[in-house]
């Protein structure tokens, strides 16, 4: 590669990640936020609206069947009329359910707005992994993938005490704080949305931003990437659907999203059970330490299985770690222990993400990629079904117990998965290599 040729990547990756990833993580932290902050809204909700702990588990889990249903659809209505549309129409309406939740009267009103929220977000996180294919080639999708899932520790960080901030604080025209809360945080997907129209690029060949030389030299890259996938995976959407390969993906990350969901949702009441005398804000506070050690984590990971190209390794010591601690925490007999425990389980959860997506994006061709990292991501957030309903319905200790033996045994589901596909576009003309 010549000295104008290295400077032409340079310049073009510098730009599209400054361009694309600081965005689209503001706009996944407020997805995140807004998704998961029904857990704070429980330290005070749940006894106003005389909700029992498995009613909770559920309405936490419902949710994930409106997603589950409409995220394939979604994601092939994206590829067709292209992202900023379909990513701005998925944000104005999600902002709008969350501010509607602010307004129910009963169990059945939280069943009914939750799921169409679910319906409302279904193809926003699968939309972008998608959007990161038009963009990025596979040895930068592991960092770009991590930085955006940095919106799930993030969001905690910024979430956990915001959130239980406006409970305590907020209270205007004789409304509780947790109703006011779902009304301040649904805003900002509304606003965000709006520009997206204006912001976001949906193709290479249609940025401004970038000059002829960096727009043909990207294309060129991407094209080259596609033609070597489509040499060693799955042509047609059938096949792939029939490919043992794409549902050990698929439940790999389920038994990764039951277990962070399930934690997500249910943190906030799992460290006041221990802590019962403490207020929401001393409650927000402990609960953002998992997430403050998971972002080190899954940059460290992501960084390691990137340069390494030992994605498989990564994935399988990520999810070690994470079960591991899981069960250990079951025998947790304080706050300050059951905390202790769960972050460092967040560094094997937090550091599966971004090398995962990075892992898994390699397995698709252009025409399969949008229905298969649809499916992948829709089958897996079942996992925010069960992982709920799991502390719901049963012991505190039990349930982590039943968490930690459903992630070690994703990482096992990862050892059976070998197969013949593109590690990383090198300068030379690919070469299918066994993704290690």
């Amino acid at each position: 590669m010549n000295s104008i040729s290295q400077s032409i990547e340079r310049t073009t990756i510098k730009k599209t990640m400054t361009r694309i990833l600081p965005f689209v993580l503001i706009c996944y932290i407020i997805a995140y936020l807004d998704r998961v902050n029904l857990g704070f809204a429980a330290l005070e909700m749940n006894a106003d609206l005389a909700l029992s702990a498995e009613v909770f588990g559920l309405l936490s889990g419902i949710f994930f069947i409106g997603y589950f249903l409409f995220e394939i659809p979604s994601n092939l209505i994206m590829h067709k009329v292209g992202a900023k549309v379909w990513i701005a129409r998925i944000m104005i309406t999600w902002g709008l359910i969350t501010i509607l939740t602010a307004f129910v009267q009963s169990a059945t009103h939280l069943y009914i707005v939750r799921f169409l929220m679910g319906i409302a977000e279904a193809g926003f996180f699968p939309g972008i992994i998608l959007y990161f294919t038009y963009w990025f080639r596979s040895q930068e999708r592991g960092r770009a993938s991590a930085i955006l899932t940095l919106a799930l520790p993030i969001g905690t960080i910024i979430g956990a005490p915001l959130s239980t901030w406006i409970m305590d604080n907020i209270a205007w025209n004789g409304m509780a704080g947790w109703r006011w809360m779902f009304i301040l945080e649904g805003i900002p997907a509304i606003i965000l949305g709006v520009i997206v129209l204006f912001y976001l690029t949906n193709r290479p060949k249609d940025a401004k931003w970038l000059t002829d030389e960096e727009k043909n030299w990207l294309e060129n890259e991407l094209d080259r990437e596609r033609r070597q996938s489509l040499a060693v995976n799955k042509a047609t959407k059938l096949d792939m659907i029939k490919d043992s390969k794409v549902w050990k993906l698929a439940f790999i990350y389920f038994a990764h999203y039951t277990s962070m969901y399930g934690l997500g949702f249910w943190l906030p009441s799992i460290v006041k059970s221990f802590a019962a005398s403490s207020s929401n804000m001393e409650i927000g506070w402990l609960t953002i330490i998992p997430a403050l050690v998971g972002i080190p984590s899954m940059l460290l990971f992501a960084w390691s299985s990137d340069k390494r190209k030992e994605h498989r390794k990564h994935l399988i010591g990520s999810l070690l770690i994470a079960g591991v601690c899981f069960i250990l925490s079951g025998f947790a007999d304080s706050a300050t222990m059951t905390i202790t425990l769960i972050a460092f389980a967040a560094i094997g959860l937090y550091g599966f993400i971004g090398t995962f997506f990075s892992f898994m994006t390699l397995f698709f061709t252009e025409s399969t990629a949008p229905a298969g990292i649809a499916m992948v991501n829709a089958f897996a957030s079942l996992g925010g079904f069960v992982g709920p309903m799991i502390f719901g319905q049963l012991a505190i200790s039990t349930g982590m117990f039943t968490l930690g033996t459903l992630i070690i045994l994703g990482g096992a589901v990862i050892l059976t998965l070998k197969k013949k596909g593109l590690s990383v576009v090198s300068e030379k003309e690919a070469e299918v290599k066994t993704i290690s």
